[in-house]
């Protein structure tokens, strides 16, 4: 059970060093480790030997003797490749034609969480040449990887031909431009033309893409458009491909379905003028909401699926080659960040923790917390959950500002100096996307396994982020620069 798991991952991170002990001025049980190893309570690999000096720990990827800091991120490995697994087997179900999963880079863009994905049978969706360098990084070969963006540039497009990897278009001007390149060099790549069948906005409008002024693809609605898509296949054999998105979290499965609906609809209109079966792959992206409010994954990727072959059944039959585009639901809810309570305080008759973990790590749920809420877990200062009566309490982040808050206004146990603050629900869009205020550095990221036995190992993703790297991306190199 994934928060089974997740428990057993915050007791031995703080076990084993991960996590800054509570008290600087403490040793031994606040979770140093040392060279000669123990298994431990509830599995713990824990150290045997003598304390070591205050706040510094053997981490994995990190120096001995180097400190410890007081956030971290954890990702379950055993849950992705879950999810990997739950996204194939529901489409597996209700069709027999080849799907290529696509994650898409930008929910979690680590080259180890792609390679994990690869491994599991999962490829790379990207829109920039930054992700399309993560995926290559990651070892995802050119015919596992789609490019999407709006605003992709001739030395970009140039490069996904040469390698062969699938485009999609995001305009006619952008057609045009593949035009040229098409005729100037032959390409394996598969080409297809983005298209937004205008039906409407779930209750995030930022994440709504297939609004009647979406930025993205082409209006199907509009005066003449779908006419113009026609042709444009028509004119060109070789676009066989066709791409729609109609948002993500907050948007519907009903409304997903419906934009998906459309795409199908026009590709049969093409392939009918065209007399042929021209666009043998639907695109149809990804968007499954996730659930934040606890620990159950609903919507499931069945429940799509099976919605799919009710709505849309001729998509599904065999016809159509199919390539999905989902983040989001593959990697947050095993993401979780872990952070010390450093110090309580109560101001105005309300009682505040203030901990290492704010809007540099949960960007969206400081700046929109009603949109992007997030659970918050209490641990006692060992890593083991904290219970018994609760009452009202803020959880606030470093930050200096006085909105940085995870969560206002929260019924959790009473929160103490050196406790643990876990957030899970993380694993997309929050620790891996950090927001550099104030100068924080970004944190650790470590992947977990459990063994049958319950014991807890860990692996580093990212390792934490130094000063001395925050000064050279800040220009250090180059003080000067300006007084010359």
């Amino acid at each position: 059970m994934a928060s089974h798991r997740r428990d057993l991952a915050v007791r031995a991170a703080v076990a084993q060093g991960l996590l800054a002990p509570g008290n600087p001025e403490a040793t031994g049980p606040a979770g140093i480790t040392e060279a000669a190893e123990a298994t431990g309570p509830a599995g713990i690999t824990e150290a045997a030997g003598p304390a070591g000096a205050a706040g510094t720990a053997t981490r994995p990827g990190s120096t001995p003797g180097t400190p410890a800091a007081p956030v971290v991120a954890l990702l379950d490995t055993a849950g992705i490749r879950a999810s990997a697994a739950a996204l194939t087997s529901a489409f597996a179900a209700v069709t027999p034609a080849e799907v290529l999963h696509a994650f898409a880079v930008k929910a979690c863009p680590l080259v180890p969480v792609l390679r994990l994905l690869a491994d599991a049978g999962i490829g790379a969706e990207v829109a920039s040449p930054g992700e399309l360098a993560l995926a290559r990084a990651a070892g995802l070969p050119p015919s596992r990887t789609v490019l999407d963006s709006p605003a992709k540039t001739p030395a970009e497009l140039r490069e996904a031909l040469a390698l062969g990897i699938a485009v999609n278009a995001d305009n006619l001007q952008e057609l045009a431009r593949i035009d040229a390149l098409v005729a100037s060099a032959p390409t394996a790549s598969p080409l297809g033309l983005r298209v937004n069948p205008q039906v409407g906005a779930g209750t995030i409008g930022a994440l709504s893409t297939a609004t009647a002024t979406s930025k993205f693809g082409v209006p199907l609605r509009d005066e003449g458009a779908r006419e113009a898509v026609v042709q444009a296949y028509l004119d060109r054999p070789w676009l066989t491909r066709l791409h729609t998105h109609t948002g993500s979290q907050g948007v519907p499965l009903t409304l997903m379905a419906e934009g998906v609906g459309a795409a199908y609809a026009l590709a049969e209109e093409i392939n009918a003028k065209a007399g042929r079966a021209q666009i043998d792959t639907l695109d149809i992206g990804g968007g499954l909401p996730v659930n934040f409010a606890s620990d159950e994954e609903t919507p499931s990727y069945a429940d799509y699926a099976r919605l799919l072959a009710a709505t849309v059944p001729g998509l599904l039959d065999g016809r159509y080659r199919l390539v999905t585009e989902f983040g989001r639901s593959l990697l947050a809810k095993h993401g979780t960040v872990l952070t010390r309570v450093e110090y309580t305080k109560t101001s105005g008759g309300r009682p505040i923790a203030v901990t290492h973990a704010g809007v540099q790590l949960a960007t969206r749920t400081v700046y929109a917390p009603e949109a992007w809420p997030l659970r918050i877990l209490a641990y006692d200062s060992e890593g083991r959950p904290r219970t018994g009566e609760v009452t009202v309490q803020d959880v606030a982040g470093p930050a200096c500002f006085a909105g940085d808050l995870l969560a206002a206004g929260r019924a959790l146990p009473p929160l103490r100096p050196g406790d643990v603050v876990a957030v899970p629900d993380t694993g997309a869009y929050a620790f891996a996307h950090h927001y550099a205020y104030n100068s924080l550095p970004r944190p650790a990221v470590h992947g977990f396994t459990v063994a049958d036995d319950g014991t807890v190992s860990f692996a580093t993703v990212r390792p934490g982020q130094t000063a001395e790297e925050i000064v050279a991306e800040a220009g250090g190199a180059h003080a000067d620069a300006l007084v010359r």
